[in-house]
């Protein structure tokens, strides 16, 4: 469950500004004296969509740099260009640097609790993967379990999910290998620290989900991949296995599969006191859920319908007996509070907490008591229910953030949240949903002090007249003199994710030099319910784009920003963002940072898990929806003879989520283009994929050369000791 309580401080502040056309003129000069991109071949290759001629000449790159030599070679141009560029950058290794001493400082995970252990990661600080440790008892000893980051030379092996036994004696954990989204599962005797021989693989978008006696667990797993086709292959035929602890995965029993229906993804949950398996299964990113369950009696699951169709949102809380507690929005679209009778799962769900005007977000249920979260206008408050639906009181949170965590089981009163802000790293707490008792569990030194920093919460209004949410970052210390600062404005707005305090040592180096960052909550996220990610997707997309242009226009038109200062960035759907709206508004921006984006609107839905976006993007293979993800599609809609912004386009080799292919084409067409003097350049991370797993060094050196270059061309100068 996640809480969220975003800081409404009065702040300001912004450092004095270098002329705002200098660092464009510098970065002209760089061209002109010998900045020139790889030449990538051009392919005749014209289709036809629904009448529409659609030229695709980039298409070869397309093809896996591992087996195409081709392509291979003129990423490695583009990387050794770009590498030279940035190396160049004025301040980049200060910032490096302080990068580093903003990670310099101990950082805990949220523990759990199995069978009397805690089970908690720990990172010293500069550790490229965070070790896991033990305790027997919560004031016992502390011991490592596992220290990722022996397991490779680079530290691109990670330590991914992790699980306990419900007893404790036994850690289900996945390893991940240079960001891949793959996994393999592997299993551990806690007490000596022993490796067992269990292999568990190709498992992706998968739980851990033992069964009540710790004899084995649930896992979801995809047919393996023909060879070559690892990170490229659209992820179907997802199954629900069931592998005993000792016994090889042949052996391994399936238990739930829609052969007749590949596209469904399915996941495996058992309730905490482990009676009930309880399967959810959904198509893509949309919301709509069927669910099933099962009783563990000691032989074969044989799941049952509880819920039928994918209509309705339903997400398990809890249970008590056969007493099943889910929040749903069937209904409800700020989502209500039901229970399920597992035993008779004909029988329709009981209402137990009815809807509010304030979304409901989610829940657990710890010891006797429910803690719920509800989000308002972007802020989050936590609640203690009774299990008879009546308000016991608030989780006594220590201040304003976003708190996440809180897992436990019933009849154990004990649990554990970690608390962070924008410019605050988490810390961890123990909470006893009994005595409403509130403890510090751990918190980190930090090398700077928050209380330099504030967070001012303002709206603006979109294009049609829409309230947007905007959050701004800064030093306190500049805020009488309302002085126009660099900026990075930042937003994702899509699939319902909803975005919440939550503290960046890369964020914090860039204010710390004095830069402004901004939080547009837009139009496509959940921050407002159902109603605000249905205003941008689908049909409705151009309003997130709107959104974020909006943004742009008022944090220039308010004084924050100056007319030459302003940068974009956005990872993934948010690369998409900000792809599109270069294209569209390429006058607003200095410079741009799209990360690991989707850009070819037309062909996402081909590879990995690309078919799963069709419910927020619409089908590229539906007439009605080509016009729309053709009109804003990134790679297809690069005009020439405009101005654009300095571009830094970023991916990864081994990002199986959204693959490189995106951004190869995208920077090829970029650079092919009439864009005006100031340069597009590609950054291809080795061994590194979306983003999970990713070692803190490499981690480090990405954004160093994000925010330099974003420096550079919005005229904020970085030093190595900033005020």
């Amino acid at each position: 469950m996640r809480a969220a309580l975003i800081a409404a401080l009065m702040l300001a502040g912004s450092p004095a500004l270098a002329e705002p056309d200098a660092a464009a003129i510098h970065a002209a000069k760089d061209i002109r004296d010998g900045l020139r991109y790889p030449a990538a071949k051009r392919l005749d290759l014209v289709e036809d969509h629904f009448g529409t001629k659609v030229a695709d000449p980039y298409r070869w790159l397309e093809n896996d740099l591992r087996s195409d030599p081709a392509v291979a070679d003129w990423v490695a141009q583009e990387n050794a260009l770009t590498r030279r560029y940035l190396d160049s950058l004025p301040g980049r290794d200060a910032l490096k640097s302080r990068m580093q001493a903003l990670f310099a400082h101990g950082r805990y995970t949220v523990p759990r609790k199995a069978g009397g252990r805690y089970f908690y990661g720990y990172n010293k600080g500069l550790q490229n993967q965070t070790p896991l440790y033990v305790r027997d008892g919560l004031t016992g000893a502390e011991r490592r379990l596992l220290d990722p980051n022996d397991w490779s030379k680079d530290g691109t092996v990670a330590l991914a999910e992790w699980t306990p036994s419900p007893d404790g004696r036994v850690l289900a954990y996945a390893v991940q290998e240079a960001g891949s989204d793959w996994r393999t599962i592997r299993l551990l005797d806690v007490a000596t620290g022993k490796p067992l021989d269990d292999r568990v693989r190709w498992i992706k978008f998968s739980q851990i989900a033992w069964d009540g006696r710790g004899g084995g667990f649930f896992y979801s797993r995809f047919p393996q991949p023909q060879e070559g086709e690892a990170f490229r292959s659209a992820n179907e035929g997802q199954r629900i296995f069931y592998h005993r602890v000792g016994t090889d995965q042949a052996e391994d029993r399936l238990v739930y599969a829609t052969p007749d229906r590949p596209e469904l993804s399915h996941q495996a949950q058992v309730t905490s006191d482990g009676q009930w398996l309880v399967i959810s299964s959904f198509e893509g990113m949309a919301p709509g859920r069927e669910i099933r369950v099962a009783p563990l009696t000691g032989g074969p699951a044989t799941p049952r319908p509880l819920v039928r169709g994918l209509r309705n949102d339903w997400r398990l809380i809890g249970s008590k007996g056969a007493t099943l507690y889910f929040v749903t929005d069937k209904g409800a679209p700020h989502f209500r509070l039901v229970t399920f009778d597992a035993a008779h799962p004909g029988r329709r769900p009981q209402g137990m907490i009815a809807e509010r005007p304030e979304t409901l977000v989610g829940g657990s249920l710890v010891g006797d008591r429910l803690i719920l979260a509800y989000m308002y206008d972007g802020k989050t408050v936590a609640e203690l229910v009774e299990l008879d639906g009546r308000k016991a009181g608030d989780v006594p949170l220590p201040g304003y953030g976003t708190a996440a965590g809180f897992g436990g089981r019933e009849g154990d009163p004990e649990t554990f949240f970690s608390f962070s802000g924008f410019v605050t790293p988490a810390s961890i707490y123990r909470f006893d949903t009994a005595t409403r008792q509130i403890a510090l569990f751990a918190q980190p030194d930090l090398p700077f002090d928050p209380d330099d920093y504030g967070v001012e919460q303002r709206v603006y209004p979109s294009k049609d007249g829409t309230p947007i949410p905007i959050t701004i970052l800064r030093k306190k210390a500049l805020a009488d003199h309302a002085i126009a600062a660099p900026t990075i404005l930042y937003g994702y707005g899509g699939f319902n994710i909803s975005l919440t305090p939550g503290y960046s040592a890369m964020r914090m180096a860039w204010l710390e030099q004095g830069g402004v960052y901004a939080i547009a909550n837009l139009r496509g996220g959940g921050e407002f319910g159902k109603a605000w990610h249905e205003a941008g997707r689908g049909a409705n997309k151009q309003n997130v784009f709107d959104d974020f242009i909006a943004a742009a226009e008022w944090l220039k038109a308010t004084g924050f920003t100056p007319p030459g200062g302003l940068a974009i960035e956005g990872r993934s759907n948010g690369g998409l963002l900000v792809g599109a709206v270069v294209n569209q508004r390429p006058d607003l921006f200095a410079a741009a940072l799209p990360a690991v984006g989707v850009m070819d609107m037309l062909r996402f839905d081909r590879f990995t898990a690309g078919r799963y976006w069709i419910d927020d993007y619409g089908s590229p293979e539906s007439e009605k929806d080509f016009p729309l993800l053709y009109g804003y599609s990134p790679y297809h809609n690069i005009l020439g003879g405009r101005d654009y912004p300095a571009i830094l386009v970023s991916t990864a080799d081994t990002d199986d989520r959204v693959v490189p292919a995106h951004s190869f084409k995208y920077a090829a067409a970029l650079q092919a283009a009439d864009l005006g003097a100031r340069p597009r350049l590609l950054r291809v991370d080795s061994r590194s994929g979306h983003g999970t797993g990713k070692p803190i060094d490499k981690l480090i050196d990405e954004y160093a050369d994000s925010y330099a270059f974003a420096a550079r061309f919005t005229g904020l100068t970085l030093r190595a000791r900033p005020d």
